[in-house]
């Protein structure tokens, strides 16, 4: 039998085979016939400095066909494997299908269907992998925003301008298999090895060319800088203009990533059932990557990799957390409404750069802004609009040390750690000025906790840029059991933007239960 024994303590020097040996000495002394066959997974315990450590999950190989009663004497389970099968449906499709959204859950659902044989068709809004590259050069050289391909919008969505972070917390055997893809489709094996894996936005950028690749070869079609305009019910499909012109489609899948505002309205005045729901606002912290490395592990950061941290602290009805944490990374202009400073944050496979970063973000709960899917995205607008303004009106940032924020003043300049967004085009600010107090509050509640649990998180010259407020989606798409939008069937709402993931994974996951869904219900076409 293959299983899978998990917390194997390995010393952060030849790890992998420390923690075949310490396995094969486990399943000895409890009695077993078998051995050690490869580590599956590791992390970094750094909670005892003077004795950091990799705590490992093995695969092992056992003789017999042990209980799972015996199997707990090991701290075992057995393995499973993560392939995707798919059961197809009977009903005809009068169309192909169309998804809407070319992010990670419209490309892991586009791809599924391609490879099931239903020939869709993507429209994305921004524009292709390498498009999107200039775009955003042409917007860090000149201050002038496409609207439609930015780091928001465009093949990949918002994760290919990210640190590419595949952590997730669902407990779905799919996990698995969108990583095992993502490595068939050029992403580095460690990921499927790393607890934390990242693929970085160097790396990112060309696996997501591979599956776009795939899907076309398949019969599918993306067409990008296409936006959907509208859709109506037309006999036994749906009829979709777009910019580019209209289309007909069997069933439409939604996965329209958490930007997509005008389609949110599109959607509202069409009778969807959109209820608003907790998210979170916040800033970019920005230290330097030394400072947190030798923070969290002393000397022996130089044998590790670019330390992690995930940090919360909760009072009352609201929390303060870090997100979205970029070792070695830059905060970038996540902006795709003109007139709007989004910030957010990226980093290269390698996490090589100077300073790392992460968002540190406070809830937002719906009767803080009138628990109306409209009156959600007037608030995060609005704390966008107060961010440009406070940065010059040209895309610079407003831009703080902590000890500034910290105490309600501006001006302090910027020593140990220089600010990274669009290169350093920021604006000193007095950041509390933007954000709702109980933001402020919350926020420095947090700081002073985070500094207690590593040192030196609440110096006065790490940095603040703001603001951040597309940490996941405001609202939620009701669906029902069979995935389709509540009262239209055939319409799919799905991913981070119809309120159902958070982040690269998650996001596929549900693209490929979207694809599930609709493939057990229709032929291919």
């Amino acid at each position: 039998m293959t299983v899978i024994i998990k917390n194997i303590k390995a010393p952060i020097r030849n790890t992998e085979k420390e923690a075949l040996s310490v396995t094969d000495k486990l399943i000895a002394s409890k009695g077993f016939s078998g051995r050690a066959i490869s580590v599956c997974k590791k992390s970094v315990d750094a909670r005892n400095r003077s004795n950091i450590c990799y705590v490992c999950s093995v695969i092992a190989e056992l003789d017999g066909d042990p209980s799972e009663n015996e199997l707990a004497l090991l701290g075992a389970t057995e393995k499973k494997e993560s392939r995707q099968s798919f059961e197809h449906g009977e009903k005809p499709l009068s169309y192909r299908p169309l998804v809407v959204g070319f992010g990670p859950c419209g490309m892991f659902l586009a791809l599924a269907l391609a490879e099931e044989g239903y020939r869709p068709i993507v429209i994305e809004r921004g524009g292709s992998v390498e498009n999107r590259v200039s775009a955003v050069e042409q917007f860090y050289k000149t201050g002038v925003l496409d609207e439609d391909t930015n780091i928001q919008f465009g093949a990949g969505g918002a994760g290919a301008f990210s640190d590419g972070k595949l952590v997730t917390r669902i407990n779905d055997q799919r996990c698995s298999y969108v990583l095992e893809r993502l490595v068939e489709f050029g992403a580095p094996s460690e990921i499927l090895i790393n607890a934390k894996p990242h693929i970085g936005t160097d790396l990112l950028r060309r696996v997501i060319s591979s599956i776009a690749e795939r899907i076309e070869a398949l019969g599918g079609d993306i067409m990008y800088n296409t936006t959907l305009v509208s859709l109506e019910r037309c006999g036994e499909g749906f009829l979709v203009k777009t910019t580019q012109g209209e289309i007909d489609a069997g069933i439409v899948a939604l996965a329209i990533g958490h930007s997509a505002r005008d389609t949110y309205s599109l959607l509202e005045k069409k009778g969807f059932l959109i209820t608003p729901k907790s998210f979170s606002v916040g800033l970019r912290v920005e230290h330097l990557a030394d400072d947190i490395n030798a923070a969290m592990y002393g000397r022996a950061r130089d044998i590790l990799p670019p330390a992690e941290y995930q940090l919360s602290k909760r009072k009352g009805e609201r929390g303060a957390y870090t997100f979205c944490m970029c070792p070695g990374g830059e905060v970038v202009a996540a902006a795709s409404e003109r007139g709007g400073v989004v910030v957010n944050g990226m980093s290269q496979h390698a996490r090589d750069g100077k300073n790392s970063n992460s968002a540190v973000a406070v809830t937002v709960l719906p009767s803080d802004y009138g628990a109306t899917p409209s009156g959600a995205i007037a608030f995060q607008r609005s704390l966008e609009k107060m961010a440009f303004s406070l940065g010059g009106g040209d895309y610079s940032a407003p831009c703080s040390t902590l000890g500034d924020f910290l105490r309600g003043e501006s001006g302090t300049k910027f020593t140990r750690v220089k600010p990274t967004y669009m290169n350093g085009r920021v604006k000193m600010a007095d950041l509390s000025s933007i954000l709702p107090s109980f933001v402020t509050e919350m926020l420095r509640i947090g700081f002073a906790d985070f500094g207690k649990k590593i040192k030196g998180f609440d110096a006065p010259f790490a940095l603040l840029t703001g603001v951040e407020t597309r940490t996941s989606a405001p609202i939620r798409i009701e669906r029902g059991e069979d995935m389709c939008a509540v009262g239209f069937e055939g319409i799919y709402p799905c991913g981070e933007g119809a309120g159902y993931a958070g982040g690269i994974t998650s996001a596929a996951v549900d693209g490929i239960r979207c694809a599930e869904a609709i493939i057990s219900k229709y032929k291919e076409f």
